[in-house]
């Protein structure tokens, strides 16, 4: 009875252990402010913090919205073989061919993102200052989804090969563990993209391709350790919880090389270029005068009711897809 207890207690730790946080989603809209022309930074680098908190307002979402989830990843294996030719690019085209149901769910990431491009302009055309920056943080949540391997593969947490939790270990325990001390996030400027849905899908099947190596050298490496060199307990907020250790999640990251620092890299480039595509493809308005507009009553009234809502649903309880 006592073994039976304390495995059920470990099982839960380890549920608990990953997915408390936005490390990665904040660090790449905070960074992504730094890239962007002077003429942006009027209204960005004020909110450079809210930007950064707000990261994570999507997957907060998916406890009050049921579509939402859909939002954030797309099984591309379930429509075949790279190059995928059979998949139509664009929404309408693939709407008709696959049908709503379908296409949520296997996950609609790409076309979706696109969507909220053309809503981030259209703010931009409206100067609409709160808009702007909701959209802003939006988007760059889903454009770093979409840089996510495991994001766009059906075996999104390893369940299909024995390597449940392996989802989490790469999109945040790498990153909470590595990017402060080692990862270099100064990238360069933002650029405009002339086709933003190209490029894009571009990304998304370049993390469809690399979804098979995350999971394949995992375990390999796991062969090479037993499972108490995998996992260790670590505190955390007052709570003792079950995690990779920090030799184990070095070693990945080395047979990796460097392939999660590069696609937080890549996602800080796109998230500043697709703000940028945005503002240009807009009229590139002045955004002086924005940055001292405050929220409006209800915005600030529909974020607290989203973290409210969060809260309620088990803040500890957050998911990786």
């Amino acid at each position: 009875m006592k073994k039976t207890a304390l495995l059920a207690l470990f099982v839960l730790l380890y549920l608990h252990s990953f997915c408390w946080g936005f490390f990665a989603h904040r660090k790449i809209n905070y960074y992504a402010v730094f890239l962007l022309p002077p003429e942006m930074m009027a209204l960005y680098k004020p909110s450079v913090n809210f930007l950064s908190e707000h990261a994570m307002d999507p997957d907060k979402r998916r406890y009050s919205l049921p579509e939402e989830g859909a939002r954030h990843f797309i099984d591309l294996d379930h429509y075949g073989p790279a190059p995928y030719a059979g998949l139509p690019r664009r929404w309408d085209s693939a709407l008709a061919k696959y049908g709503a149901d379908t296409l949520r769910a296997y996950g609609i990431v790409p076309w979706y993102t696109l969507a909220v491009l053309q809503q981030l302009t259209n703010a931009f055309k409206e100067k609409n200052a709160s808009r702007i920056l909701l959209l802003s943080a939006a988007i760059g949540h889903y454009i770093a989804d979409a840089h996510v391997p495991l994001h766009a593969s059906s075996n999104h947490n390893g369940q299909l090969t024995g390597q449940q939790g392996i989802h989490a270990f790469w999109e945040s325990r790498l990153p909470e563990l590595l990017a402060d001390k080692e990862w270099d996030f100064f990238i360069g400027r933002a650029q405009y993209i002339r086709n933003p849905a190209a490029f894009l899908w571009s990304r998304v099947a370049e993390s469809a391709a690399a979804a098979d190596t995350v999971l394949r050298l995992e375990k390999q490496l796991s062969r090479q350790y037993g499972a108490d060199r995998r996992f260790g307990f670590e505190e955390r907020n007052g709570t003792l919880v079950r995690q990779y250790t920090a030799g184990y999640s070095i070693a990945y990251n080395r047979l990796l090389k460097g392939m999660v620092e590069r696609r937080m890299r890549q996602s800080i480039f796109v998230t500043a270029s697709f703000w940028y595509t945005a503002w240009v493809n807009a009229g590139q308005p002045g955004l002086d005068s924005l940055s001292h507009r405050p929220f409006k009553p209800e915005e600030l009234n529909a974020l607290e009711q989203l973290d409210a809502q969060w809260k309620a649903a088990g803040k500890g309880k957050m998911d990786c897809y």
